[in-house]
């Protein structure tokens, strides 16, 4: 008899083993893991469905192996021997034996993997598996029924002592489940019938079927009938016949098609030939059956895990289309905030540029404003004091107006910082350009400019310094423009200020020559001269700005015994 008492067992341990772990590793089952276990047995591809979508949803490993074990269960109940092993293997490869977690369904997987060797008739790997789920069965309760596994195992292979010792081994401990009991007292009875074909055996197998039918164990019962029946076939055909009758009854009762096909092999030899024939033909139309059975089974099983797969794959392409939604949407996002950070740096670093050229443009204004006044106003106050100093005949009339001039100059540089101040603000590129267009000559600059240099010459020459003049005359001065003539007017009443403050020089020359668009002027004196570490104050400052400004050059030739030399080369347009 194919019995279905593995996969009782199984059940129990998938169903219970695993829910009794230690208090500090309690598991909590998933709802469709539930669903599966409560269809085990009834409607085996609800039970696979359910447990296959429980493996898709686990969160632990231990979730899915107990997901997995129990598709192996389901697929072992329909027939489908081969497919369950790979359910197991793929449990197996969720489960820690270095968990103590894990142990329950290591116990529980091992174990149906034993049941399908065993219907596979691979009786020695079912008693390797066996032992297995001892290893790692830690409830006494259910170490009986392992082991009786066991021996049943060893019992196919023809190690019939060694079956008979272990179920001698767990009789004693037995005694207190019924079911259990009685069942190895039939597995033991049959056992030394089948190595000992004169062992009476009777009134074991009959004790063994008492204490099941008190016990209402219908699957028990069926078990015992088949026992007797193969006892008595020799012996009483008649009462082996009656034990084959009543189990094919019984089995049409529980629906078990196993073992109707096991009472109908029993009852063609035992039956007159009329009756015999038609038991052989319901033994091929069930068998029939049950093999188109199992196989549409089969082929439910993959259709399941197909959709199964299908639907996961489906699920992680819109994931990943998701995913790459989000990801898309995220980087626009990112590129969003960079352009704006990019758009807020720029406008401030612009901001501040602006501010930069606006304060650069009023320090360039303050400082043109500086120089002005120093080159304007206080040279011309100096050049007065000088005129003074040394008696020069002025009239009142020309102190006047020089006074004037000086004043309407001073009024000038005024002005002309309101309109420069102004201007740059709205257009600071323009500001160096708006000086010198709205720059105003002073008065005494209005007369022949060669006789302009030659009275600034008279105010500072004295008593103590003689200075003389050479090629200061109309040809000299030919083809200069205004701006071009004040700007040399400033530079060389700088150049004769120092000459009086700084130098104490008895005797300077200022010589002037004209090559083709060429202005040299030298100016030497024989004065202290300059020291080697010079600081230029605001006067020689001006003075290279001008000229740098103009295109042209300043270089000064000092000498060891004292004395200046002064170069200035300026190109004519």
């Amino acid at each position: 008899m194919k019995t279905p008492l593995p996969f009782l067992f199984a059940l129990l341990i998938i169903g219970y083993g695993c829910r009794q772990q230690p208090k500090a590793a309690a598991v909590t089952f998933q709802p469709d893991y539930e669903k599966g276990v409560s269809f085990m047995g009834t409607k085996n591809d609800s039970a696979f469905f359910y447990f296959n979508r429980a493996v898709t949803n686990a969160k632990d490993s231990l979730d899915t192996a107990m997901a997995y074990t129990g598709m192996a269960i389901t697929q072992t109940y329909a027939g489908d021997y081969f497919g369950s092993q790979e359910s197991l293997l793929t449990s197996l490869r969720y489960l820690d034996e270095k968990k103590r977690r894990d142990h329950y369904c290591l116990s529980s997987a091992y174990n149906e993997m034993g049941v399908t060797h065993l219907y596979l008739k691979n009786y020695s790997a079912a008693a390797r598996y066996y032992e297995l789920t001892l290893k790692f069965t830690k409830d006494d309760k259910f170490k009986p029924v392992v082991l009786n596994n066991k021996a049943l195992a060893l019992q196919k292979m023809g190690d019939f002592a060694a079956a008979i010792y272990i179920y001698t081994s767990i009789l004693d401990s037995a005694k207190a489940d019924k079911t259990e009991y009685a069942r190895i007292v039939s597995n033991l009875a049959r056992t030394r019938w089948l190595r000992d074909s004169n062992y009476l055996a009777a009134t074991e197998l009959l004790t063994a079927l008492r204490i099941r039918r008190e016990a209402s164990d219908d699957w028990g019962i069926n078990s015992s009938y088949s026992h007797l029946a193969d006892y008595y076939t020799k012996r009483r055909p008649d009462s082996a016949l009656y034990f084959a009758e009543e189990m094919y009854a019984l089995s049409q009762q529980l629906n078990s098609p196993d073992d109707k096909l096991d009472a109908l092999q029993k009852l063609i030899p035992l039956s007159k030939p009329a009756a015999a024939q038609g038991y052989f033909n319901r033994y091929q139309q069930l068998n029939d059956s049950l093999q188109t059975a199992r196989n549409a089974a089969k082929n439910q099983f993959a259709v399941i895990r197909y959709e199964a797969e299908k639907s996961k794959t489906e699920n992680l392409r819109l994931q990943k289309k998701n995913s790459e939604r989000d990801l898309q949407l995220l980087l626009a996002v990112v590129a969003f905030a960079a352009l704006a950070v990019v758009a807020r740096i720029w406008q401030r670093k612009r901001d501040q540029q602006r501010e930069m050229k606006a304060r650069n443009a009023l320090q360039e204004q303050k400082l043109h404003t500086a120089k002005r006044l120093h080159d304007t106003i206080a040279n011309g106050l100096y050049r007065l004091m000088a005129g003074l100093e040394h008696g020069k005949t002025i009239s009142k009339e020309a102190l006047l107006d020089n006074i004037e001039a000086l004043y309407e100059q001073s009024r000038n540089i005024s002005y002309e910082q309101s309109r420069d101040t102004s201007y740059e603000q709205s257009h600071p590129v323009s500001h160096k350009q708006s000086q010198h267009d709205s720059y105003e000559q002073p008065p005494a600059l209005r007369s022949g400019f060669h006789g302009v240099i030659a009275d600034l010459v008279n105010q500072f020459e004295s008593g103590s310094t003689k200075l003389l003049v050479a090629g200061n005359d109309a040809t000299t001065w030919a083809g200069l423009t205004g701006h071009q003539q004040s700007e040399l007017y400033e530079i060389l009443q700088e150049i004769l200020v120092n000459m009086k403050k700084h130098a104490r020089a008895k005797f300077a020359v200022l010589k002037f020559e004209r090559e083709e668009r060429q202005l040299h002027l030298q100016y030497t004196d024989d004065g202290v001269g300059l020291p080697e570490t010079v600081i230029y104050g605001n006067g020689l400052t001006n003075t290279e700005t001008r000229i740098r400004a103009m295109g042209g050059n300043i270089s000064f030739d000092r000498f060891a015994a004292g004395g200046l030399k002064i170069h200035l080369h300026l190109p004519i347009d």
